[in-house]
């Protein structure tokens, strides 16, 4: 990327950043006060983003939603770090992003470090009881010892001992991404919902749009039901309360996506007026600073008047002892169930910039979870056929490596001003905040699944990010900024880099040849031997691009091989690459059959997909 690699040591000194700047907190001293400290309620939808009627949408039915906006705070800048539920959850309950936990990936179940708890640990260790109905989704391999009273369908604030505080969660699935799986009758009429600019205006899509309208108005009826609970036990003069949704989304292009479709959330937050001295702003009031998910934890141990521990990455925007307004907030998407793809983004009050770390892969690569809902199977049609245009099509073709928005002007955010030279200070602005970012919190993004793991033995993953001799960041980043550019000028940089001693850079030479494509020639020599590489993730990329533009004969050969190697995430990244060689695959069919009997469920599903093209081209 032009002018980030070649200038970030130098960016690096200039702004004089270190972990210890970023990290240190000082531990507050809990206040002395006649007043007891306030009960907390949380109250958290799924996959919505802000379509309220407190929000300004027209569509929306939402009577409950709409008061307790009336009564609290209504953030307008409110973000998930991550757009999908289990590491955006991983950020939420450690305070940490889940980048730099390495929660990153979907499903990953990686270990924490002893040191790092949920922030309900020390909730509960200041006293108080500490509930969740019903969804964990936490992304770690064990959660940290006492971290719940209870965690169950029957977990309620209600079981607390007489006079003790709580901090519960309620959790509503109704507007999850699954309640448009199944065709029903709707009671908002299609033909008036807004599509976005990048929906194609069909039947299928304005239904599903429908739907969600009402199961969103149904979210309100069972939020509403929850506040007359908290009313009627006598305890909403007592209790801060917060909704807000999980992430954004749920119709195509949003959950999953960096897009403010699938990261700005609704967050109202309501004070009773004996914790008003807590609240940022007066009830009734909208603030525009800049929040997210990574900020709530640290933030309600502020409201408790509880230490907020140094390793937490946040910062409170509520309590006593509340942070100055944030300048930006930033997003980060890597593996979704079963495909890789790597995008970090940064956002300000106006602007978002994306940088796309895999742009030689389309944005709608194919998801089992996806293709269940009508949008995408109709969308998907609509492409194939040659009946989108312009933004339409955006969805379906390969990335630009960086991209660029005003979301004041855009909204829905299809016009890239990457190359606008109007906003060429802005886009520095962005580049600089986001490097500056992905340095500070240890970004493991930058190596593949398989092989942070590789390196994290006997350590955690958060151990590895920290340690130099086992991860140069800044190294391994420089790579990826030179292979995503996709620059032919660039190849000699990348056929020195397949060399490299850190197979960190090997990866990332390797992918900048794909990016390439046929513009990789050249490097066809030095990349057959790295089909013996050492690190498993090189020989499947450098597989990949010999199998697209040389005889694939060897490359079937290594591919063969990695659909049986020991580590799931190799086979996964093996599978999704003999998924890209489309009929070049066809020699190895009985093995890819094989893999309908994998014992991880993400590889029989990119398995079950390549399958059925395949089975459609021996028909053919």
């Amino acid at each position: 990327m032009q002018g980030t690699s070649i200038n970030r040591r130098e960016f690096i000194k200039t702004i004089g950043f270190s972990t210890a700047v970023f990290t240190l907190r000082g531990f507050m001293s809990c206040k002395q006060t006649t007043t007891p400290r306030p009960n907390i309620l949380w109250l958290v939808s799924e996959d919505n983003g802000p379509f309220l009627g407190c929000y300004g949408d027209p569509l929306a039915e939402t009577p409950n939603l709409d008061k307790l906006a009336s009564e609290g705070i209504v953030f307008e800048n409110a973000y998930a770090n991550v757009p999908v539920c289990a590491p955006a959850r991983s950020t939420i309950i450690t305070g940490m992003y889940a980048c730099s936990l390495g929660t990153h990936h979907m499903r990953s179940y990686n270990p924490l470090p002893e040191h790092i708890k949920f922030f309900t640990n020390y909730l509960k260790e200041a006293g108080y009881y500490c509930s969740n109905n019903a969804k964990e989704d936490y992304n770690v391999a064990e959660k940290p010892e006492g971290c719940w009273d209870e965690s169950s369908k029957e977990a309620t604030y209600m079981k607390r001992e007489p006079g003790q505080p709580f901090f519960a969660v309620f959790n509503f699935s109704v507007s999850h991404e699954s309640s448009l799986h199944k065709t029903v009758e709707v009671k908002h009429d299609p033909t008036k919902m807004r599509l976005p600019a990048y929906h194609p205006d069909t039947e299928e899509i304005r239904h599903d749009w429908a739907q969600y309208y009402d199961k969103i108005t149904e979210l309100d009826r069972q939020i509403g039901k929850k506040l007359a609970e908290l009313e009627s036990e006598g305890l909403a003069d007592d209790t801060i309360v917060f909704y807000y949704s999980d992430h954004a989304g749920v119709l195509t292009r949003s959950k999953r996506f960096l897009y403010d479709s699938g990261t700005h959330v609704p967050m109202i937050i309501r004070f009773p007026k004996k914790y008003r001295n807590l609240a940022p702003a007066e009830p009734g009031s909208r603030l525009d600073h800049m929040v997210s998910f990574v900020d709530l934890a640290p933030s309600v141990l502020n409201l408790a008047g509880i230490a907020i521990p140094e390793y937490m990455q946040g910062h409170a925007f509520l309590g006593r002892e509340k942070t100055d307004p944030q300048d930006y907030v930033y997003l980060f998407r890597d593996r979704m169930d079963e495909r890789y793809d790597m995008m970090r983004a940064v956002r300000d009050k106006r602007y978002k910039y994306i940088r796309n770390l895999m742009p030689h892969l389309i944005y709608g690569q194919h998801l089992d979870y996806l293709w269940r809902m009508p949008t995408t199977r109709s969308w998907e049609k609509m492409y194939k056929e040659g009946k989108c245009s312009g933004p339409q099509k955006f969805f379906w073709e390969t990335k630009p490596a960086e991209e660029l928005y005003d979301t004041q002007n855009d909204p829905d955010e299809v016009h890239n001003l990457v190359d606008d030279l109007d906003h060429q200070e802005v886009l520095k602005r962005m580049r600089n905040a986001l490097d500056a970012w992905i340095l500070k919190v240890h970004d493991l993004g930058f190596l593949h699944e398989a092989e942070m793991l590789e390196r994290s033995q006997g350590i955690t993953p958060y151990d590895l990010a920290r340690d130099p001799t086992k991860y140069n960041q800044e190294r391994i980043m420089e790579a990826a900024d030179i292979a995503i550019q996709g620059k032919p000028e660039l190849l000699p940089k990348l056929i020195k880099m397949l060399e490299d001693e850190d197979c960190g850079v090997r990866y990332w030479a390797a992918v900048g040849c794909l990016v390439l494509g046929e513009k990789a020639y050249p490097a066809l020599l030095k990349l057959r031997s790295r089909l013996d590489d050492p690190a498993p993730t090189i020989r499947v990329v450098a597989a990949e691009i010999l199998g697209k533009f040389d005889s694939p004969e060897k490359s079937l050969h290594v591919l063969n091989e990695m659909l049986y190697h020991s580590d799931e995430r190799v086979r996964l990244h093996a599978i999704n690459t003999i998924d890209y060689l489309d009929e070049k695959a066809l020699p190895i069919l009985e093995s890819i059959k094989d893999k309908m009997n994998d014992d991880a469920d993400y590889v029989i599903r990119v398995t079950k997909k390549t399958l059925v093209d395949l089975m459609k081209l021996t028909k053919e």
